[in-house]
């Protein structure tokens, strides 16, 4: 998609990131799932800006996306997993606005080139355990389910991963 640039999130901008997932959230609802029907955790959210690791796509300098990707594996789902190999992906929603143009699928190879970049086999993401139509999107991006963990406090669980790759990637802005 001509004209995209991914960036690191701004201080200033934990508002856009927060009702990007405010519209994921409402749009998941609307097709009768319940992931993600609670208030957003803005301090996550702005912990992660802060850190550097939550981004924005813009088109024409307009957010349409955001997703984070960090380092820190989750002790619960991945500490059996090599966890130093992968980078991993978490809070990745993208606008209706620009729905069915493939960005979810960009920022994924986005993200897997990041991931090359910074040395790591692997890129990886824990799913909502109980959204199949998402388990079956990440399956048609190439990433393999490994196991689906219930864990009763939980809500994510299905555990996908898929090889770190150089992928063609949008502009990219540094901080």
């Amino acid at each position: 998609m001509a004209g995209l640039v991914v960036r690191a999130a701004r201080p200033g901008e934990l508002e856009q990131v927060e009702a990007l997932w405010l519209e994921a959230s409402r749009w998941l609802a609307g097709r009768g799932l319940d992931q993600w029907q609670y208030p957003p955790r803005r301090w996550r959210m702005a912990e992660a800006i802060e850190a550097g690791d939550c981004y924005l796509a813009l088109r024409d300098g307009r957010p349409v996306a955001t997703l984070t990707v960090h380092e820190r594996a989750d002790p619960e789902w991945w500490r059996h997993d090599d966890p130093r190999s992968a980078l991993y992906v978490h809070d990745l929603a993208v606008s209706r606005a620009v729905a069915g143009q493939a960005l979810g699928a960009r920022l994924l190879d986005w993200a897997g080139a990041l991931a090359a970049r910074r040395g790591k086999r692997w890129l990886r993401l824990e799913a909502w355990k109980t959204n199949r139509l998402l388990h079956r999107y990440y399956l048609d991006q190439g990433f393999e389910l490994l196991r689906i963990v219930d864990l009763p406090h939980r809500n994510s669980g299905a555990l996908f991963q898929r090889p770190a790759a150089a992928h063609p990637e949008p502009e990219e802005s540094r901080r």
